[in-house]
């Protein structure tokens, strides 16, 4: 079935805000979103008392939800959401306060993810992170992410011809990003060799395949074009977004995301095509789900992002700008933030407001995520095309 084309327009992403990441951190998973929710704040001249719309993300706020945070940082919003969906976490939140500001529901919203990281604990979160988890996984000793993605990359090596060197390319590049980037973790370059000489983790994935767990936290403002304006604040524009859960139950292995899905609609919301986009952002936990992205976004065939990647310079001066800030793999993995790290690079990329990792000229913007890893492959995906607005 067609569906009727849908449309964002009207609404503005603005203020976009990234805390600067910390390996660990003694503060709460509240006192980052805080933080980022007042810088937030203080860069499009509000108050707290000026939202009447809040959405979080976070996976160490237990207890707490966003209900809570409500008390803890003294807001009365009439619009309230709480997206607990890892690394899809920042488009859907988009979504959702587009939608709400459309309808008039809510006039301003903050949107903002942050995560904590105490020391262990990542592996107590990894051990409740789900059903699944905890009666299926982690009791028998198959703690974490890694074992799954080093399946799924040593069958992705198998079908597409993809090799180590391939998946370095990636890494090296966000490595490249990351080093312009003040707010990024890893500050010494990576060759290919180094990428390729990494300790082993779990085969064939090793230490540079995988993102680095810290504390840290992500904000963006949504409202109508005409209350930016207003302000004057420089904003960008959502050309379409999509989301899809659980796509693809039946393959055997996930080698495909839910963007396949919807991808034509994406553009056709947008009004655009791949050779429209100016940068990508992908969620990059590891580098064969950003292969994937790129070929289910459309950049070039399924099996082809290996030679995508052989072809193109993913380097922010490249012909193919991808992961601007270093993403993931050379920013850091903030928690549920690493959901919104991509958004918030891409909101600052079209708004001009990106600074030492600005592509030049660049006003269309892709951003995906990709995100709960519930069993054997990630169930949550989303997509959204941003365009460059005026003040």
């Amino acid at each position: 079935m067609t569906r009727p084309r849908q449309s964002y327009e009207g609404v503005a992403l603005v203020a976009p805000v990234s805390i600067p990441y910390q390996r660990y951190s003694i503060e709460t998973a509240h006192w980052w979103i805080a933080r980022a929710l007042r810088g937030s704040l203080d860069a499009a001249g509000l108050k707290p008392a000026d939202l009447d719309g809040f959405s979080v993300a976070s996976f160490t706020l237990f207890p707490d939800t966003a209900v809570g945070l409500t008390q803890h940082l003294g807001l009365s919003p009439r619009w309230l959401d709480h997206i607990p969906m890892g690394g899809a976490s920042g488009v859907i939140s988009l979504r959702k306060a587009a939608r709400a500001v459309q309808s008039g529901d809510a006039d301003i919203v903050a949107c903002v993810s942050g995560d904590t990281n105490h020391i262990d604990s990542f592996r107590a979160l990894l051990s409740s992170f789900s059903r699944f988890a905890m009666d299926a996984s982690y009791p028998y000793g198959f703690g974490g992410p890694n074992a799954n993605f080093a399946l799924l990359t040593d069958r992705y090596m198998h079908e597409y011809g993809a090799t180590r060197e391939d998946f370095g390319r990636i890494a090296v590049a966000q490595r490249d990003n990351a080093l312009k980037n003040p707010g990024a973790l890893m500050k010494k370059p990576l060759t290919l060799q180094q990428y390729i000489d990494a300790r082993p983790i779990a085969d064939p994935i090793a230490l540079f395949d995988c993102v680095m767990p810290c504390a840290g936290s992500e904000a963006f403002l949504v409202m109508t074009v005409d209350e930016a304006q207003k302000r004057g604040l420089r904003y960008a524009t959502i050309e379409g977004a999509i989301e899809r859960h659980n796509a693809h139950a039946s393959d055997p292995i996930q080698l495909r995301g839910g963007w396949t899905v919807d991808i034509d609609e994406l553009y056709n919301q947008a009004q655009c095509a791949p050779t429209d986009i100016d940068l990508l952002q992908t969620y990059d936990d590891y580098p064969v789900i950003s292969m994937m992205q790129i070929e289910d976004l459309g950049f070039c065939s399924k099996g082809g992002a290996p030679d995508f990647v052989r072809n193109h310079d993913l380097t922010i001066t490249g012909n193919f700008p991808h992961n601007t800030s270093g993403g993931q793999l050379s920013a850091g993995q903030a928690g549920a933030a690493g959901g919104f790290i991509g958004l918030v690079e891409a909101i600052r990329q079209v708004t001009g407001f990106a600074g030492p990792t600005q592509v030049a000229g660049a006003t269309r913007a892709m951003v995906s995520g990709f995100g709960m890893i519930n069993y054997d492959r990630g169930v949550c995906s989303s997509a959204a095309i941003l365009k460059g607005g005026a003040a």
